[in-house]
């Protein structure tokens, strides 16, 4: 007996009515992409490992899905390597692609790639699918898609108050309300790094904080103890656990704590503008709110970071995220090439849209009617009138055998179609259809013009 299929761990089949509904998000991000003034590229599924390895600390680094090389890979690899086991060392040999993490480091290779092609100010956005050898969980996926959108080539502060309201713009046209944009500063982190005596364990500092909210205190504490940080730094971070009250606030309680950090008090700076501007634009759905644990945990940002969490009826994590890299394309040799993005975690915002039953009632529809088959004659005939709706812009469709009226009608109900039109030897002689409506029951004797102009009129508003 044969075995029965299956796909990986953390990847998902996708039905018609799913792909409707992914569809009507990419859509709806896309549009908003463009209004903001964003151009589309697309860059492969793999990278060669050495432009992703290194880029994202070492739990990045860890999640990222290598690539055999094709052929006698085994081959390559020294009999010593092979025999001690050593999988750093052995990947190396034997590995020189790996699936992409996320779309912005391969859109920093792809700008240096193409700098000379390219009109800076640069805006563009992608979307296609990363890869993560995460361990999966509710909206975690080993594959998935993420919406991104970057400027690169200026450091104005004004990009990150732009992207805030395209946050915000994304969705009020979703219509999901109640969502909170986070934001932080890298060195406002930075400067609470110096501030409590671990400027050289800022990154195991910033890993550890940003597991707050999954963790919680003591855990966090735990961990930044254990990568030797000192206590009594750790015991100079207890103010920020307990920061609250309103933006402004804790902006003024910040320039206290980190008034002998010149960076600290730059990054405070920074949010202060863009906290300014947004107060005085106004956001329509989302709301703006610092969180001075927030830390994002990747290498390359150097200003603002950004983190967008669901609405509090929801349990989920977070739907997007950024922030600002100043020179990540000094990796790849171009340096002083400011940038700033966000990205957009579809597969989270389709289970947020789902629960809260927010997606259109009509986002699953296929076709507008459905022709019922009789015969062959009946058949052809009905295909002159299909190709004319066609050209009217109303989604048409024959049902392909003879069959019992009673199972094409059946067909029709189960997928929704609004629109049944039934073509006999009657209607031939008289160059007429009889059209259907499958919600009120309306049965009608009409011309072909006839026939176009009350789909158009009564389908339903899609």
């Amino acid at each position: 007996m044969a075995q029965k299929p299956s796909i990986p761990k953390g990847t998902r089949d996708f039905n018609p009515e799913e792909v409707a509904k992914r569809n009507y998000i990419f859509n709806t991000i896309r549009g908003v992409f463009q209004t903001f003034g964003f151009q589309p590229i697309e860059t492969p599924s793999f990278e060669n490992s050495e432009t992703l390895m290194g880029k994202y600390g070492d739990e990045g680094d860890r999640l990222i899905f290598k690539i055999l090389d094709s052929g006698d890979y085994l081959s390559k690899v020294d009999d010593e390597i092979y025999k001690n086991k050593d999988s750093n060392k052995l990947t190396s040999k034997i590995s020189e692609k790996a699936l992409r993490y996320d779309l912005t480091v391969p859109f920093a290779r792809y700008v240096v790639q193409h700098q000379n092609e390219i009109e800076f100010p640069f805006k563009r956005y992608q979307m296609q699918p990363v890869w993560r050898a995460d361990r999966p969980q509710k909206g975690r996926f080993r594959e998935f898609y993420q919406c991104d959108a970057d400027v690169v080539g200026s450091q104005s502060l004004w990009q990150e108050v732009e992207f805030v309201q395209l946050y915000d713009a994304v969705f009020s046209a979703l219509k999901l309300e109640g969502v909170t944009i986070k934001i932080n500063n890298r060195k406002i982190l930075s400067g609470i790094a110096e501030v409590i005596g671990a400027q050289d364990k800022l990154i195991d500092f910033t890993v550890a904080l940003d597991k707050l909210d999954k963790i919680g205190e003591e855990k966090v504490k735990e961990e930044m103890l254990s990568k030797g940080i000192p206590q009594s730094g750790i015991d100079k971070l207890q103010p920020l656990f307990t920061l609250q009250g309103s933006f402004q606030s804790q902006i003024e309680a910040l320039k206290v704590i980190l008034s002998t950090s010149e960076d600290g008090l730059k990054g405070i700076e920074e949010l202060d503008f863009i906290n300014t501007a947004i107060n005085s634009l106004e956001l329509k759905t989302a709301a703006l709110q610092l969180d001075v644990t927030l830390a994002r945990g990747l290498n390359y940002y150097t200003g603002a970071i950004f983190e967008v969490a669901a609405p509090k009826t929801v349990q989920m994590g977070s739907i997007g995220g950024g922030g600002r890299y100043d020179d990540l394309t000094g990796i790849f040799g171009l340096n002083d090439v400011s940038g700033v993005g966000i990205s957009f975690g579809l597969d989270r915002i389709y289970l947020v849209l789902q629960e809260l039953s927010l997606f259109p009632e009509t986002i699953t529809k296929t076709i507008d009617v459905l022709f019922i088959n009789f015969g062959d004659k009946e058949a052809l005939f009905s295909l002159k009138a299909i190709k004319k709706l066609r050209e009217s812009g109303i989604n048409a469709e024959l049902y392909p055998d003879a069959a019992k009226m009673k199972k094409q009608m059946m067909h029709a109900n189960k997928r929704n179609v609004p629109f049944v039109v039934l073509v006999g030897e009657q209607e031939m002689n008289s160059n007429t259809y009889t059209l259907k409506n499958m919600i009120s029951g309306d049965q009608n004797q009409v011309t072909l013009d006839e026939l176009v102009n009350l789909i158009k009129e009564k389908r339903p508003e899609y």
